[in-house]
């Protein structure tokens, strides 16, 4: 039976090594459940130790084959490729801090090959949200920088992975970058920022939001990772929250098709329809 109404996952991890893999997304459809946005791991995630730019391609070609089994199974899905910026700390255990930014940077355009080539949607970088020194975090932004301009030039937009705030000064970067700040995509939002956010299905703020005609998407920044289950929430929770909130009476279909079919549609543009 068709949806009456998509609903997407803005930010989705699988992993054949340490989780199920694409036969979750079986449990989001469930669900209710309709599209999903892909995001590519960690290096490290995929086994993959980077020496080269090239070497990132390994990362990403696993992330499109799980799309493609993905989309086997009758899900929509979609893939955004980059860097994540955590590999600085991995990296600065074999190599310094130059040829760290330019190994960044260098998969980076890498990405970029497949959003030229229609393969992905959109890039993903970021910075630590955790502690650094000044000089890794001038460097994260640097690199940060790259990913923007990259974003800009390719006309797409761009998910961050970065700390806990509004990150406002990211703004001025993507203004300088040439970026179109409405397409900065915040992953894992969790305040105001003037960023596009994307946030939790457990956010608490949901229903204030979708009665305010807020412009957000939901995620659930799943990690299929056996080890952790549920991590960061599972599978089900963005299909799970919506129907409990149209089943209490916060939200309407009307609502759901926004945020869900026409937000998505005008980040991305590329359809988010049932």
């Amino acid at each position: 039976m068709t949806p009456a109404f998509p609903i997407l996952d803005d930010h989705f991890h699988l992993n054949r090594r340490t989780g199920r893999g694409p036969e979750v997304i079986k449990e989001f459809m469930r669900s209710g459940g309709t599209h999903i946005v892909l995001v590519t791991l960690p290096s490290w995630s995929c086994g993959v130790t980077p020496s080269a730019p090239a070497d990132f391609r390994e990362v990403f070609d696993s992330t499109l084959a799980d799309a493609e089994a993905v989309r086997e199974l009758g899900c929509t899905c979609y893939c955004m490729a980059g860097v994540h910026p955590a590999e600085v700390g991995r990296l600065l255990e074999r190599m310094s801090l130059t040829d760290a930014e330019s190994l960044m940077k260098g998969g980076l355009d890498v990405a970029a090959e497949y959003v030229a080539d229609g393969k992905c949607i959109g890039l993903k970088s970021g910075r630590p949200h955790y502690p650094v020194s000044p000089e890794v975090w001038d460097m994260a932004n640097r690199v940060l920088s790259h990913a923007l301009t990259l974003a800009g030039e390719l006309d797409c937009p761009l998910q961050i992975h970065a700390e806990s705030g509004p990150c406002a000064d990211v703004v001025d970067m993507a203004k300088a970058a040439g970026m179109d700040t409405t397409r900065v995509i915040k992953h894992f939002a969790t305040c105001e920022t003037p960023l596009h956010p994307s946030v939790t299905a457990r956010e608490p703020f949901l229903a204030d939001w979708f009665r305010e005609g807020r412009v957000f998407t939901m995620e659930s920044d799943f990690m299929d990772d056996n080890s952790r289950p549920g991590a960061v929430n599972g599978p089900r929770s963005v299909p799970r929250t919506i129907q409990r909130m149209l089943q209490k009476g916060d939200i309407t279909t009307d609502d759901v098709w926004r945020i869900h079919g026409d937000v998505p549609a005008k980040l991305y543009r590329v359809p988010f329809e049932v």
